[in-house]
């Protein structure tokens, strides 16, 4: 059983705790029941404070705790919620948790932080040079106070060596949807999905959240060539083909195209790729190279320098990682 850890503090978001709590509690246990199925429960989840004390949070719902960070030993998942109240004034208030974000993140858990919480991550000093997001309205403050990280502010979902961070304050559930696909893998993220009535929007084939922002948009066009490229990313595909397809020019085209995703066609060809390769080496006994072919590419090492890039490990190493 996977041990997943959410840091408590005062003024923070209460759902972004409780919600976590019960999505990672009820994998493997809601859907099973609902279908006359053996339950098996998949985490546990606990709340951790400085010194186990009752949390306050923002909406003044008092949650306890199970234990205190300090005795904390290891942990699969820290998980940091979102900052509710100002957010200089709350890490101000909680710079003794920063010594236990850095032990974490030093033992191999998994860190991740939901919206404002990226705010913890980053004054403990791990998310220099590495991608990160936070919510929109806190763009700017964050990129003043931490200069030397990656800011993917239009990205839902960031993840990088084994830190993540989503978005905005509801993000929560995109965040542990992900995080219990990575544990418990596809099938068990989508049951649970369903269970809950969320929508999960990444479809075994599609990518996953850094594809669903860039479709808030309203260039129906680019939207539908997103689409397009979701379903056949393993066709040949070149720039005239999109182009027919909506019937722009090539210059029109690439030029929406950047404008609405921040993106080339090709880069976010890639990306797609990149995904549906990685969902390949988590799921099924492929070859890399035939998981190569099967997303589009005849050149594994092309492939290879490509998929590195995106994820920081060889598909090899990514397969050995995460393969269950």
């Amino acid at each position: 059983m996977f041990k997943v850890t959410i840091l408590g503090f005062d003024q923070a978001y209460a759902s972004a705790i409780t919600g976590v709590l019960d999505i990672f509690g009820l994998a493997g246990v809601t859907w099973q029941r609902m279908q006359g199925l053996p339950i098996h429960p998949l985490f546990e989840v606990q709340i951790a404070s400085l010194k186990g004390k009752s949390v306050k949070c923002i909406n003044q719902l008092e949650l306890n705790s199970h234990v205190s960070i300090e005795s904390l030993e290891k942990t699969d998942l820290l998980l940091i919620p979102t900052i509710g109240g100002d957010p200089i004034e709350v890490l101000r208030n909680n710079v003794a948790l920063l010594p236990h974000i850095r032990k974490h993140y030093a033992l191999g858990a998994d860190i991740a932080s939901n919206c404002s919480g990226a705010f913890f991550l980053a004054q403990a000093g791990i998310l220099d040079k590495r991608m990160a997001t936070t919510h929109w309205g806190y763009a700017e403050l964050f990129k003043q106070l931490y200069p030397n990280v990656n800011l993917q502010i239009d990205r839902m979902i960031t993840e990088q060596d084994n830190i993540f961070c989503s978005g905005g304050g509801m993000a929560w559930f995109d965040l542990a949807l992900l995080l219990i696909e990575r544990y418990a893998g596809h099938d068990i993220a989508t049951t649970t999905a369903k269970a809950h009535v969320i929508d999960i929007s990444r479809g075994e084939q599609s990518a996953y959240a850094s594809l669903r922002t860039k479709k808030y948009h309203q260039d129906v066009e680019v939207l539908s060539i997103q689409q397009w490229l979701e379903e056949n990313y393993a066709q040949k595909i070149v720039v005239n083909i999109l182009c027919k397809r909506v019937n722009l020019t090539s210059r029109t085209f690439v030029r929406r195209f950047k404008n609405a995703t921040e993106q080339s066609p090709l880069a976010y060809l890639q990306g797609v790729r990149v995904e549906a390769a990685k969902k390949h080496l988590e799921a099924s006994s492929h070859s890399v190279e035939r998981i190569v072919n099967l997303v589009g590419y005849d050149d594994l090492s092309s492939f290879t320098r490509l998929f590195k890039k995106h994820t920081g490990l060889s598909p090899s190493q990514y397969g050995k990682k995460f393969r269950r």
